[in-house]
């Protein structure tokens, strides 16, 4: 005889059985692999959490093998590779990993584009840059998944920056549109491996990084070969992405889908409190690098010299400028709003 019991242990038991199967009875689990622009000592946060969870809740009907900078390919390969299909999945920012698309020029560090973490998430969700990013790889074969914010752009140098002046003849690793802008005040933009900087900044083929906040300058190790941060920044947030091939994309059933999303929602979600607390903390409580900063009438030029720079992007088509037009409205929607969005 069957029992209300044993009939509700039978069906729970069912359940968890039905969800902790493969996709498809008598198949192997579906395999990704996907390459971040980030080498592992960063990638231990900025993605391998995300990819730990996504791989925990997929119960085997899917797995997701990490690989971290220049691994399988070199960072300025990664949109070949995926786009052929030879890796799945990429977590990078549109410029260093050199996509052919309009919106290129926007990822990694489009000067001044934001201030504040929160506004990347906010000008994609709100703002309607999703859209666009989707459309313009769609036409490639590639699926944009979703975009979230890093740290800021600062500069972590030898010597010390404390006025425009000194920022002339640095050699500097940073992204290639920073590099292109930074080059008018006599900065030497400088490409090299993610993994080799280090060793560069050491033998004096570098004079420092502007890729990143102090609490990457601390987290991968160039805190212990340079000594000094630049408080002043170009960006208040990088752009990076999360993408796939289209065919591996539309090949996942639905649910899965859905999985993809949420984890690389949670990984950007990670990214904001942990550099939020980072750059703060390791301003006020670091003992590596000494704080130097640029005087803000002087850094204005900077500034003044970005819209500038947004003005020539916009006049290389139609989408650049329909992009430009949505961060100059944006900053002014925050400048209106005031406090705390913007403080003058």
């Amino acid at each position: 005889m069957t029992t209300r019991r044993k009939f509700l242990t039978a069906g729970a038991a069912a359940g968890a059985a039905t969800l902790a199967a493969p996709a498809v009875h008598g198949q192997s689990p579906i395999k990704w692999r996907l390459q971040t622009y980030a080498g592992a000592a960063l990638g231990e946060h900025v993605v391998k959490p995300a990819i730990d969870s996504f791989n925990k809740i997929a119960a085997g009907q899917m797995e997701i093998e990490l690989y971290f900078s220049d691994q399988l390919v070199p960072t300025g390969e990664l949109f070949q590779a995926m786009q052929r299909g030879t890796i799945d999945a990429v977590q990078s920012d549109d410029d260093s990993m050199v996509s052919p698309t309009e919106v290129t020029v926007f990822g990694g560090y489009f000067p001044f584009a934001s201030r504040y973490s929160l506004d990347v998430p906010a000008l994609f969700h709100n703002w309607g840059l999703n859209e666009i990013w989707d459309e313009e790889y769609a036409k490639v074969g590639v699926k944009h998944i979703s975009a979230g914010s890093w740290d800021p752009c600062n500069f972590a140098t030898k010597d010390p920056i404390n006025s425009l002046a000194d920022l002339k003849g640095k050699r500097v690793f940073t992204f290639p549109t920073a590099g292109r802008f930074l080059a008018q005040f006599g900065v030497v933009p400088v490409t090299l491996p993610w993994e080799d900087i280090e060793v560069a900044v050491q033998t004096g083929e570098l004079d420092g990084v502007a890729w990143s906040g102090i609490t990457e300058d601390y987290t991968v190790g160039w805190a212990d070969v340079t000594n000094y941060f630049l408080t002043n920044n170009i960006s208040g947030a990088w752009i990076g992405h999360f993408f796939a091939n289209m065919d591996r994309w539309n090949e996942l059933p639905e649910h899965l889908q859905e999985l993809v999303r949420v984890c690389f929602d949670a990984s950007h979600y990670y990214r904001q409190h942990w550099y939020w607390a980072g750059e703060a903390k390791l301003r006020v409580d670091g003992t590596k690098l000494q704080l130097t900063s640029i005087p803000d009438e002087e850094w204005a030029q900077v500034e003044t010299a970005a819209r500038a720079f947004w003005d020539e992007i916009a006049a290389e088509s139609e989408t650049k400028a329909k992009i430009v037009n949505i961060f100059k409205a944006y900053n002014e929607a925050m400048d209106k709003a005031g406090r705390p969005y913007r403080y003058t």
